[in-house]
């Protein structure tokens, strides 16, 4: 990028943040000195208060005691774990644990997060990367949130109520969930995700694992309320990232690697790869038909979508595609270049067409702006503007995609707005409610990968940079920097009034059930019995529990035991959440008020070991404590 920056550009917002740009600054702010002591007329006193008034209405601050417009859902990444931020405020709310390990909360330590984590209890990490929210009628509803693990092929739900995750299936026949989305209209019957990486379809190791000619990805349609696999489709290239259009008809996926290659060099040999449209309804009529095949074992329908297949329709676009993201308008599927400076605008009402054969796959693209190197991701707001991550040149694009179109038909028209710094390499972004019917225009948020010089030096390790922009007026604004850790893949945000939030757990609640019913079955009832079940070598312990006390204040087991503790909370005042931990055994566990909770160990060091809350809940706090007493 030139050095040679000049007033316009800085006014732009397209200046590099470099010593030219700061001495700018320098001078500027001498010129604007000698500007303020020129007189002030009446009408530039209004231009400024009106100026200052519409900052005001879309301002970042959020005073204390005032309470952020949007849930904003962050990915976190190599951490395996959700965040929920405020917007515009960028205050981290909570981290919700999926695919990790968490103390604080005993996640992946309970019996309860062990069976909701199933066959995958044992993977201590995640890497987790899209949240989405469940919609009605293109409307997030505020049900569910669903993320993807890549690292381990594994798919989440969150429940919004509670915020907690409460279901995680290992989806088969694939490696590597990478983009994922849900179904919008007529509501969030499916998740679609994709299995981005090759392997042999039967991949017992039996055949020949050289030949990559049996290597297949798959794209996959989760049913969202059972959480299984309704069916999966074989397709050629790499999936990446997915999304759904506005009527139910039909999903698309970018796809990288149609030259199957197994390195670099081989993958990016094609000057084309293609986005992949499923019929949805095909799809489903040919599973109804049988007209499918079982792989390694399991159940789950696959289906041929391969190039020729009547399911799905192959679309050329340039090179590696990445991003894909549907208009709000539910017009456009637009998929991201990443080695293109273009993105390749399809039109969702050719695609009837298409599958009717009617015209070719290059005809349903309407549209191909350059915009400039690195295009990963697009987001929208509500006035035909489009947002698009530059990675390598570390900056968004805003465009309208109209005139984008009309260009492409060969109109002499600019199609870009502008072009902002970010700070640095961003990958996803997202405007509020952008991906939904109630795009805003308000917030977009830019996930830059790289923060450099932007924060105090922590190391070698550094932060990552989540940048707030104003998009409510005609220009951008950045308006702040956030730093983040272990990558926030991507995100979401939704307004306040579609999330209603449990301020207390009920006693029917599906992620205790099963622990209730163990208590049933030993003939306690855990909200107002306090009793120790011997059953060999294991012993249940139940225990109520209100501040500041525990029902029990010593219980005693022999050394080698299996001990499993089941705690219920009877405090009834909400934010009075209690903790068990015990000491020197690497127990602990949180517990909501009403909530019953439990944890199972083996007491494998005798004598006398503590057992304390370790959530702070009353101001005799410290005094919440008992003994287990293990005999040698």
């Amino acid at each position: 990028m030139s050095k040679n920056i000049d007033k316009a550009q800085i006014e732009q917002g397209n200046a590099p943040e470099n010593a030219d740009r700061r001495s700018f600054f320098g001078k500027s702010a001498i010129l604007g000195a000698g500007a303020v002591a020129a007189p002030m007329t009446a009408a530039m006193f209004a231009t400024m208060a009106k100026a200052k008034a519409s900052e005001a209405a879309n301002s970042p601050v959020v005073h204390p005691g005032e309470l952020d417009e949007y849930y904003g859902f962050w990915s976190g990444g190599h951490s395996g774990e959700v965040r929920i931020m405020g917007v515009p405020s960028m205050r981290e709310l909570m981290r919700i644990p999926v695919f990790n390990i968490d103390s604080a909360t005993g996640w992946g330590l309970t019996d309860e997060s062990k069976r909701i984590k199933g066959e995958s209890a044992h993977l201590l990490a995640g890497d987790s990367h899209h949240p989405h929210m469940s919609m009605t009628d293109g409307r997030y509803n505020g049900k569910y949130v669903f993320i993807n693990d890549k690292a381990n092929s594994r798919v989440a739900r969150i429940r919004c109520d509670v915020m907690k995750t409460d279901k995680i299936i290992t989806v088969p026949n694939i490696q590597a969930v990478h983009g994922l989305r849900v179904q919008k209209v007529p509501y969030t019957k499916y998740v679609i995700c994709n299995g981005e990486f090759e392997i042999p379809m039967n991949n017992d190791g039996k055949a020949s694992l050289e030949d990559v000619s049996t290597y297949r990805s798959l794209f996959n349609v989760i049913d969202a309320e059972t959480m299984e696999v309704s069916f999966q489709v074989m397709v050629d290239g790499n999936l990446d990232n997915t999304d759904a259009d506005y009527d139910g008809k039909y999903f698309a996926s970018t796809c990288y690697n149609s030259e199957m290659g197994m390195n670099l060099g081989e993958m990016i040999s094609a000057e084309r790869d293609h986005v992949v449209v499923f019929s949805l309804a095909r799809c489903e009529a040919a599973v109804k038909a049988g007209k499918f095949k079982t792989y390694n074992g399991n159940n789950v329908p696959v289906l041929d979508g391969r190039k020729g297949s009547s399911l799905t329709r192959y679309i050329p676009v340039p090179k590696s595609p990445h991003g894909m993201n549907t208009s709000p308008n539910g017009k456009y599927f637009v998929a991201n270049g990443k080695l293109s400076p273009t993105v390749s605008i399809i039109a969702i009402e050719k695609l009837d067409d298409l599958f009717s054969d009617k015209i070719k796959p290059r005809d349903a693209i309407v549209g191909e702006p350059e915009l400039g190197l690195g295009p990963l991701h697009t987001a929208f707001d509500n006035k035909g503007n489009a947002y698009t991550t530059l990675f390598l040149d570390s900056q968004i694009a805003k465009w309208n995609v109209e005139d984008a179109i009309a260009a492409y038909g060969g109109k002499k028209v600019n199609y870009l707005r502008q072009k902002l710094d970010v700070h640095y390499q961003p990958g996803h972004n997202h405007t509020s409610a952008g991906e939904t019917r109630d795009a805003d225009g308000k917030w977009l948020i830019s996930l830059c990968k790289f923060s450099k010089d932007r924060f105090l030096p922590v190391g070698p390790l550094r932060p990552e940079n989540d940048q707030l922009i104003d998009i409510s007026g005609d220009e951008m604004k950045l308006v702040h920097d956030g730093p983040t850790f272990a990558e926030p893949h991507d995100c979401m945000m939704v307004h306040r009034s579609k999330v209603k939030t449990k301020k207390l757990w009920t006693r029917d609640d599906p992620i205790f059930a099963e622990t209730l019913a163990i208590a049933k079955k030993d003939g306690v009832d855990p909200m107002t019995q306090n009793k120790v079940i011997r059953d060999g070598n294991k012993v249940r312990v139940y225990m109520t529990s209100i501040a500041p006390n525990y029902g029990m204040s010593e219980f005693k087991v022999k050394l080698g035991n299996e001990v499993t503790v089941i705690v219920t909370n009877l405090d009834q005042v909400e934010d009075v959440t209690h903790g068990f931990c015990v000491t020197n055994h690497g127990v602990q566990m949180e517990i909501g008020p009403q909530a019953t909770a439990s944890i199972t160990f083996i007491a494998d060091k005798p004598g006398v070991q503590w057992y304390y809350c370790n959530w702070f809940c009353h101001a005799l706090h410290m005094e919440m404590r008992g003994r287990m007493l293990v005999e040698a």
